[in-house]
C-alpha cells in the first residue's frame, strides 16, 4: 500500500508538472491595465448599437444600473480574488461557496462568455478595417483568421510579454480616446443625444424613443462597456502578490472604465447624432468625420488607434479563455488534454480550441450584435453565481483570512446579485432565439458535469484543494 501510496503521489506530481503556468510575471499596475485592457474594446465599438435599442436615454440608464452591477461585483471579487488566488478565479470562488455544480456551472458561463466575446470583436475589428480600406478588404472574414493566428502565437510565446504588450496596446488606446474627447467636446450638443423619434412602446418619448422594454433591451449594450473586467482574478497564480495586487488592479481597472465609458456615452451620440450613431460600426471615427470633414486627420488617428483598443480587447479575452479552460480541464471537469502547458508555461490547447470556435462563429455570422448578446448571456449568469458565491462565503465563512474586504460586505454584493438577475432577463429581450440556443448549450454543458466528468475531478488542483482544506478545517470543529 505505501508503494501504491507514493506512485500515486508521483503521478498527480507529474500531471500538475505539466500543467504549471509562469509565477510572478504580474504586479498591480499590469493588472489594472489587463483589466483596461479586457474591455476598452467596448468604448470604441458595439456599445452605440444599444441606441437602437432604447435611444441614448434607456442607454444612459442601462449604463448607470450595469456601472452599478460591475462596482458591486468587482469589490466582491477584490476580496475573493485576494482570498482565493488560483487559475481558476471566478470557477474557483464558486466551487468553495457552492460546491462542485455550483463550481463548474460558473465556469462554463465564463467561458462561454470570454470564448464568444473575441469572435464579436473580431467582427469590429473587420469594420475599422474596410472603414481604413485597407488591404482593398470587403469581406472580413481573412481578417478575423489572422487576427486569431497572429494573438494566438503571441500567446503561446509567453505570458510575461503578452502582458506587457497588452499594456502597451491598451495605453495607445486610451490616447486615442483622449484625441476623441478633446476633439469632440467643443462640438457636442444636448439635442443631438435626443434626435431619434419616439415610436408608440410603452413609456416612450423623446429621453425613452423606445419606450421602458427598449431601455430595459439595452442593458445587454452597458453591459458591453464593463464585460470582462471580471476577468482580472484569472491571472492569480501568474501575479507576484495576488493578496495586495489583485484588489489594486482589479478596483483601478474599473475606475478607469467608468470614467471612459461615460464620456463615450454622452461626446459621440451628443455629437454626430445619436440616430446615425446607432448603426455605426466604428462610431468614434464617424463622430469625428462629421464635425471635422470626411478627410479629418484626427478620424484617421482615432481609427488607427481605435484598432490598437478592439485588438487589446482581443487578445487580453484570449489570454482570460485561456485561463479558465486550463483551470476546468486541470480539475477534470473538462478533458484533461486540454490545460497542457508548452515549454514556455502557456496552456496552448486550451488558446487553440476556444479561438478555432470563435473564429468558426465570427465567420459565419458576421454579426456582432448577435455574438455580444451570446456573450452577455454567460457573462450574466456567471455574475449571478459570482455575487451568491461572495455572500455565501461571508455567511459560511466569516473567519476566512482575507486579504481586502468588500465595502458594505453582502450588502454590496446583494445589489450586484439583484441587477445581474435584471440583465439575463434582458439578453431574451434583445434575442429571444440566440439567449434561448446559448441557455441550451449551457445546460448541455450542465449535463456533462452531471453524468460524466463529476466522478473524474482531479482533486489535487489548486481549486479543489482550496475546497477540501474547507471541508477539513469543518471535520475538526
Amino acid at each position: 500500500m505505501p508503494q501504491e501510496d507514493h506512485l500515486r503521489s508521483v503521478a498527480e506530481i507529474r500531471y500538475l508538472e505539466r500543467r504549471r503556468l509562469k509565477s510572478g510575471a504580474a504586479g498591480w499596475v499590469l493588472l489594472a491595465g489587463l483589466g483596461v485592457s479586457y474591455v476598452i474594446s467596448g468604448d470604441f465599438s458595439g456599445w452605440n448599437l444599444g441606441l437602437a435599442q432604447g435611444g441614448w436615454g434607456g442607454l444612459l440608464i442601462a449604463f448607470l444600473l450595469m456601472g452599478l452591477m460591475y462596482t458591486c461585483m468587482v469589490f466582491g471579487l477584490a476580496e475573493l480574488s485576494s482570498t482565493l488566488p488560483t487559475a481558476g478565479a471566478g470557477y474557483g470562488f464558486a466551487r468553495r461557496a457552492l460546491g462542485p455544480l455550483g463550481g463548474f456551472a460558473t465556469g462554463m458561463a465564463v467561458l462561454i462568455e470570454y470564448a464568444v466575446a473575441p469572435a464579436a470583436i473580431a467582427t469590429f475589428i473587420g469594420g475599422y478595417i474596410e472603414a481604413l480600406g485597407l488591404f482593398g478588404i470587403t469581406n472580413s472574414w481573412p481578417v478575423y483568421l489572422v487576427t486569431y493566428l497572429v494573438f494566438m502565437g503571441i500567446h503561446m510565446y509567453g505570458v510575461g510579454e503578452a502582458l506587457k504588450l497588452m499594456f502597451g496596446i491598451t495605453v495607445i488606446a486610451v490616447l486615442a480616446l483622449v484625441v476623441t474627447v478633446i476633439t469632440l467636446v467643443p462640438h457636442f450638443q444636448a439635442a443631438n443625444l435626443f434626435d431619434i423619434v419616439p415610436g408608440d412602446a410603452a413609456g416612450a418619448g423623446r429621453f425613452l424613443p423606445m419606450g421602458y422594454g427598449g431601455a430595459m433591451a439595452a442593458l445587454v449594450y452597458g453591459i458591453w462597456f464593463f464585460l470582462a473586467v471580471e476577468g482580472v482574478p484569472l491571472a492569480a497564480e501568474e501575479t507576484a502578490n495576488p493578496k495586495r495586487d489583485m484588489p489594486r488592479g482589479i478596483i483601478v481597472a474599473m475606475l478607469v472604465l467608468l470614467v471612459t465609458g461615460s464620456l463615450m456615452l454622452v461626446l459621440v451620440p451628443g455629437t454626430a447624432g445619436a440616430s446615425v450613431m446607432s448603426t455605426s460600426d466604428n462610431p468614434l471615427p464617424e463622430a469625428i468625420r462629421t464635425v471635422n470633414g470626411p478627410n479629418s486627420v484626427m478620424a484617421a488617428i482615432v481609427n488607427y488607434a481605435g484598432l490598437a483598443g478592439l485588438v487589446a480587447s482581443f487578445f487580453s479575452i484570449m489570454y482570460a479563455y485561456s485561463r479558465q479552460l486550463f483551470a476546468l480541464s486541470r480539475a477534470g471537469y473538462l478533458p484533461r488534454w486540454l490545460s497542457v502547458t508548452g515549454r514556455r508555461k502557456t496552456p496552448w490547447v486550451a488558446l487553440i480550441v476556444p479561438g478555432t470556435v470563435g473564429f468558426a462563429l465570427a465567420a459565419i455570422t458576421g454579426d456582432g450584435g448577435l455574438l455580444i448578446n451570446i456573450a452577455v448571456f454567460g457573462a450574466t449568469v456567471s455574475y449571478v453565481l459570482l455575487n451568491l458565491s461572495h455572500i455565501v462565503l461571508r455567511f459560511r465563512e466569516p473567519h476566512l483570512e482575507r486579504g481586502y474586504r468588500t465595502p458594505g460586505g453582502a450588502i454590496t454584493t446583494g445589489i450586484g446579485l439583484v441587477l445581474a438577475l435584471v440583465a439575463v432577463v434582458a439578453t431574451f429581450l434583445v434575442d429571444v432565439l440566440a439567449a434561448s440556443i446559448t441557455a441550451a448549450v449551457f445546460v448541455v454543458f450542465l449535463a456533462y458535469f452531471w453524468f460524466y466528468s463529476r466522478h473524474r475531478v482531479v482533486t489535487n488542483a489548486p481549486e479543489e484543494e482550496f475546497a477540501r482544506l474547507k471541508d477539513a478545517e469543518a471535520s475538526l470543529q
